[in-house]
């Protein structure tokens, strides 16, 4: 009997079948979490919890009281949620002696009121500050699309990507401000969906930068984000009549596509291809905006330097840093000798955003997620210069996409193994809806099938 299906929903199907037990399948979630190829992939498991909740999801499965479609699937959360009974690490040691929650984040009683079962708190960059998942505290989650050396599995939603890619869970919660659920699915070759701000209740969920943190879901299929979307918003999942409207997709001019990797940029332009196949309406031109948002991004300080600073100076305090990823403190650090003013960034923003939005219209922004591949992680951790430089530049895109409101998805794309590429489908902000069906539509192009990455 497999115990690894496809995807969540085939899992929930299987269990209301009678078909799978959700206790093997959380028991073998449980196991694989803690096998040695799963490495740093969580930081605590809730074997316990996972225990009552796939028990109590079996007895009613058992009786057609089945609470969603994802009902007996095992899931797994960020370490920045609350989850009952559990220290919010964060990824760091400075919050290992902090008492543990009382209640769960609401997003995670969300996940719980549907019948999900939490099987453990996925590690991450320290403190959400870093688009490249190491992490020296808890060690660097596992890319498992290396196919000769390590690879860096992106961040910081760095655990819960590996959780999926890994087979562990089919789905996993992360969080996204500046491309940590996008860069980390298109280095994993897993599906990474950031949510439009306020779409999810951010409540017992740690902040980076508040002005623009939202939650992400990272799956291997569209149905199963499409699904958890649903849990996570209240809603019941309605498609909605069929649009037989051509997909209208923008690809923008200039750097974010000129700057990328062949090995990014060939697997992109080919998923293009598919879908202009398929009867996509596709323009490429020049769009001003977002060469304005990155000038006002390069001239003054970022949103997310400026409140993570606010939240987490005190670290470079003397002694106050020892245990902290150093690479996060250099951070701080040349935010604090710089002090650059971050008063003109929130005053642009929200024309930037009227000027995107205006833009697009019913259309979505299209482009690689990331410019190029997972990089090596053994070269990053010897060259400090590099690995800033190399961070940077991971997070261009997908920050400015975050500056200007997009939601946005990854979709994999490319040979599985080859350092992880991604398509990321954007749109204007309040078009979620939009964006999942048009998501779903650009997956079924894919020639890899559901998880649009072969294995």
């Amino acid at each position: 009997m497999t115990l690894n299906p496809a995807d969540g929903i085939a899992t929930g199907e299987r269990a209301a079948a009678g078909e799978l037990d959700p206790a093997e399948v959380t028991g073998r979630a449980l196991r694989e979490a803690r096998s040695p190829r799963a490495g740093a992939t969580f930081i605590e498991l809730t074997a316990g919890r996972a225990a009552r909740e796939a028990a109590a999801a079996r007895d009613r499965l058992t009786t057609g009281r089945a609470r969603s479609p994802l009902d007996g699937v095992p899931v797994a959360v960020k370490d920045l949620f609350d989850v009952a009974g559990t220290v919010t690490t964060a990824g760091s040691r400075t919050r290992t002696a902090l008492p543990p929650a009382a209640h769960d984040a609401a997003v995670v009683r969300r996940l719980t009121e549907a019948g999900m079962i939490c099987v453990g708190k996925t590690n991450l960059s320290e403190f959400a500050f870093s688009g490249l998942g190491v992490n020296p505290a808890f060690g660097t989650p596992p890319n498992p699309n290396g196919a000769t050396e390590r690879l860096v599995p992106g961040g910081s939603s760095a655990g819960s990507a590996a959780a999926v890619a890994l087979g562990i869970v089919p789905i996993a919660i992360g969080t996204d401000t500046s491309g940590s659920v996008r860069v980390p699915a298109a280095f994993c070759g897993v599906i990474g969906y950031k949510a439009g701000e306020g779409r999810y209740a951010t409540g017992g969920m740690l902040p980076l930068a508040p002005t623009l943190d939202t939650v992400g879901i990272l799956a291997t299929s569209m149905r199963d984000v499409l699904a958890t979307d649903a849990v996570l918003t209240g809603r019941n999942p309605y498609p909605g009549p069929p649009d037989n409207r051509p997909l209208r997709l923008l690809v923008p001019r200039g750097a974010l596509i000129d700057d990328c990797a062949p090995e990014v940029r060939g697997p992109f332009e080919d998923h293009l291809t598919l879908l202009a196949r398929q009867g996509a309406d596709i323009e490429e031109r020049d769009v001003p905006v977002l060469r304005a948002a990155l000038r006002v991004l390069a001239e003054h300080a970022t949103i997310v330097e400026a409140e993570a600073h606010a939240a987490y100076a005190s670290l470079l305090a003397a002694g106050g840093g020892a245990h902290v990823d150093p690479g996060v403190l250099r951070r701080l650090a040349r935010y604090d000798r710089r002090r650059r003013d971050a008063a003109p960034v929130y005053r642009a923003m929200r024309g930037l955003r009227e000027g995107i939005a205006a833009e697009l219209g019913d259309a979505f922004l299209a482009c690689p997620t990331v410019c190029h591949p997972a990089p090596p992680l053994a070269g990053l951790l010897a060259d400090d210069d590099l690995y800033d430089r190399v961070n940077q530049r991971t997070l261009r895109t997908t920050m400015l996409f975050s500056y200007l409101g997009l939601p946005g998805v990854s979709l994999p794309v490319g040979a599985w193994g080859a350092g992880g590429a991604g398509f990321l489908l954007s749109a204007a902000e309040g078009r979620d809806d939009a964006l999942l069906a048009a998501a779903a539509r650009a997956e079924a192009a894919s020639p890899h099938g559901r998880d649009g990455a072969p294995r």
